[in-house]
């Protein structure tokens, strides 16, 4: 049995004092308020904080891999390893409108981890390619399709883990919304330049959320309320966003906090290959030279490619930029992300669940981290993915 003691506890719902975590056969044992005897507990520094693993629903790469790249077990398990040493004990790997083969593979890749029980890797995210040539952004426009039938047919094939896909309502239409959703997908609309009306049609055909909430969408107006609009107004609809910095500003975090609160708003990395690179940063994608400055990924043009950010980052972020509350940012990168898509053994600090872990000191440092109750070994790659800014 392996006890962790500390004086803060995020729990998934709630900042609590003092407790001592038991942990045996990888599962959280219970929760104590003091180490029980006989039992020598792994203290951890005061002041630090012990939370559930961060999960994360947008990961294009890390360690230099991006899984466009490399969809295979092996740039996985690469991209897996630098997230998961700095926190992040479960991961959507995503494919950035990738070409129907590519696609093929990187399904079949994430399958094969899944598998094997490769640690972090948690199901997949397909951001494209059915998405909007106006609001592409970094992504290739020759990989923009239409779905066609045939797609919806493959793509609905069955899957053991959970699966996210982005696309522009404009461009899938409500009826292929309903299949894939009615297949297990969680439809997300993004990179899209539709109406207020057609994202809510898109909803209401069995859409659940949005990605990276303003970036990539027809933004806010008194008339035309766009996408942004759509999401704001939403009783139900989820929405991920990039607390980086650079994505969006600070005030816009704040105010999608204010209106969709920490249940419905969950924070992503959108993480590129140079998070964990042992190099300086730049890659290539989709043949264009993305380069890192100051904390910022883009391209010649200036679009921005990605992010260099890990969720502990996005914690940070959301707590020094946007002055979010650090209970509910916790919140917003465990529980909030494993609700969305339906992680119900994690994402909280209670008996039963598996005991996947992160400790966070009070300058947002990565302080430990322990996934099944193992813990993960820390390099110097830990302390990439923090905004620069904060």
């Amino acid at each position: 049995m392996i006890a962790i003691e500390t004086t803060h506890l995020f729990d998934g719902e709630a900042m609590l004092g003092h407790r001592t975590v038991l942990i045996e056969h990888g599962l959280i044992a219970a929760v104590l308020t003091h180490p029980p005897a006989g039992i020598t507990a792994h203290a951890l520094p005061p002041g630090t904080v012990l939370a559930p693993g961060f999960i994360d629903l947008q990961v294009n790469g890390g360690a230099g891999v991006l899984f466009n790249d490399a969809p295979s077990v092996e740039g996985l398990r690469s991209i897996a390893a630098a997230h998961l040493r700095d926190g992040t004990t479960a991961i959507l790997p995503t494919l950035i409108s990738g070409e129907r083969p590519v696609i093929r593979q990187a399904i079949a890749a994430v399958r094969a981890a899944l598998a094997l029980g490769i640690g972090g890797i948690a199901g997949i995210h397909i951001e494209g390619p059915f998405i909007s040539r106006a609001r592409r952004g970094i992504h290739p426009e020759s990989a923009i399709i239409v779905p066609t039938p045939d797609d919806i047919v493959w793509l609905s094939e069955e899957f053991p883990g959970p699966r996210l896909m982005t696309v522009a309502p404009e461009v899938v239409r409500p009826s292929q919304i309903a299949a894939l959703a009615g297949a297990g997908y969680i439809v997300f609309l993004g990179h899209t330049d539709a109406s207020c009306e057609a994202a809510t049609e898109a909803l209401d055909a069995g859409a659940a959320g949005f990605t990276h909430l303003f970036n990539a969408m027809s933004q806010f107006g008194s008339r035309t309320p766009g996408v942004v609009g759509a999401a704001l107004a939403s009783d139900t609809a989820v929405a991920s966003i990039i607390a980086d910095g650079h994505h969006a500003h600070p005030a816009a975090v704040r105010a999608a906090w204010r209106a969709l609160g920490p249940t419905r708003l969950c924070l992503i990395s959108d993480a590129m290959p140079s998070v964990g690179a042992t190099h300086g940063g730049g890659f290539i994608l989709s043949g264009r030279a993305i380069s890192l400055v100051d904390g910022k990924l883009t391209d010649a043009a200036g679009t921005l490619a990605g992010a260099h950010l890990t969720m502990r980052g996005a914690v940070q972020g959301a707590v020094r930029l946007a002055g979010i509350p650090l209970t509910d940012a916790l919140r917003m990168a465990t529980v909030t992300p494993a609700a969305i898509i339906g992680l119900r053994d994690r994402g909280a600090i209670r008996p039963g669940l598996r005991a996947d872990l992160t400790a966070i000191g009070p300058e947002f440092q990565c302080a430990g981290v322990w996934l099944a109750g193992e813990p993960v070994s820390q390099t110097s790659a830990a302390q990439t993915g923090s905004v620069s800014s904060a």
